[in-house]
C-alpha cells in the first residue's frame, strides 16, 4: 500500500466518525431499555392520579381539566421539538403531559359527552390508527429511530397523545363494563405485555409493530393500576389520596431518570 493510500483510508476513516456521532445523537426519543418501561409505566399511572386529582379532587371537571392539560402538553410539545438533542428529564415531562390529557379527554368523551367506554374506546382507536397510517404515508416510517426531524416529532407525539388517551378508555372499559374489576384489568394487561416480551424474544416480528403494541398496552395498565391506588375502597380501591399517589409516584420517577443514565435511541426498536 503506498503512502497516498493510506493517508486517504485515514482521512476517509476520521470523516466517518463525525457522521456516526451526527446520526446516532439525531434521534430525539430514548433507547427502549428495561428502565424506559418502567418509567412508562409509572407515568401513565402518574397520568391517571393526576388527572383525577385536577378533574376531581379539585372540581374543576373533565372539560377545564382537559384544557389545562392540553396547554400544557402543547407547551412541552414544543420545547421538546426545540431542543437540539434529546433531554431525558425534556421528554419524560412530555410524556407526563400527554398521559394527564389523555385521562382527563378520554373521561370527557366517555362520560360527559355521554358515548360511554366502548364508543370512546372505539373512537380512539380509530384515530389512532389513522395517525399512525398518515406519519408512515408522509414519511414512510413509524420507526423510533427516525423520529429526528420536527415533522417526525410532530407525528410521534401526536400518536402518542392518541394511544394514552386510548388507553384510559381501554382500562375504564376492561374494569368496569366488561367488569374485570382494577385487579383483573391489571392481570389482562399484564398478561398481555408479557406475550409482547415473549414475542420481541423469540420470534421474528417487526420490532417497530411490538414497539407499538408494548406503548399501547402499558397505557390501560396505568389506568387500572391507578384507579386501583384511588379509587373508593367499596369500589375496588384503596382509597389514597390522589395527591399523595401522584407526589410519590413523580419521585420514583425522578429518581429513575438521575440513577439510570439514558441516552437517545440509535437503532429500530
Amino acid at each position: 500500500m503506498t503512502g497516498t493510500e493510506r493517508a486517504t483510508r485515514r482521512i476517509s476513516r476520521s470523516a466517518t466518525v463525525p457522521l456516526r456521532m451526527s446520526t446516532e445523537s439525531a434521534s430525539k426519543v430514548p433507547e427502549v431499555t428495561l428502565v424506559f418501561w418502567i418509567i412508562k409505566i409509572a407515568a401513565t399511572t402518574l397520568g391517571e392520579t393526576g388527572g383525577d386529582a385536577v378533574s376531581m379532587s379539585m372540581d374543576l371537571g373533565y372539560l377545564t381539566a382537559t384544557a389545562i392539560f392540553a396547554a400544557i402538553f402543547l407547551l412541552a410539545v414544543v420545547a421538546q421539538i426545540s431542543a437540539a438533542r434529546f433531554r431525558p428529564v425534556l421528554y419524560w415531562a412530555t410524556i407526563i403531559a400527554t398521559t394527564t390529557v389523555g385521562t382527563t379527554l378520554a373521561d370527557f368523551a366517555d362520560r360527559s359527552l355521554g358515548i360511554g367506554y366502548t364508543g370512546g374506546a372505539t373512537l380512539l382507536f380509530l384515530l389512532l390508527m389513522g395517525s399512525l397510517a398518515a406519519w408512515y404515508l408522509a414519511l414512510g416510517s413509524v420507526s423510533i429511530e427516525s423520529v429526528g426531524t420536527p415533522r417526525a416529532e410532530m407525528h410521534y407525539w401526536l400518536t402518542i397523545m392518541f394511544s394514552q388517551t386510548l388507553g384510559t378508555a381501554l382500562g375504564d372499559w376492561t374494569a368496569d363494563t366488561a367488569g374485570l374489576g382494577y385487579g383483573g384489568g391489571a392481570i389482562v394487561f399484564g398478561a398481555l405485555l408479557a406475550i409482547v416480551a415473549a414475542a420481541y424474544f423469540w420470534t421474528n416480528i417487526s420490532r417497530t409493530l411490538l414497539f407499538w403494541a408494548a406503548f399501547i398496552l402499558t397505557r390501560p395498565l396505568g389506568a387500572v393500576l391507578g384507579d386501583f391506588l384511588d379509587k373508593p375502597i367499596e369500589n375496588g380501591g384503596l382509597a389514597l389520596s390522589r395527591y399523595t399517589a401522584s407526589a410519590v409516584l413523580l419521585a420514583a420517577i425522578a429518581a429513575c431518570i438521575a440513577i439510570f443514565p439514558q441516552r437517545a435511541a440509535t437503532r429500530r426498536h
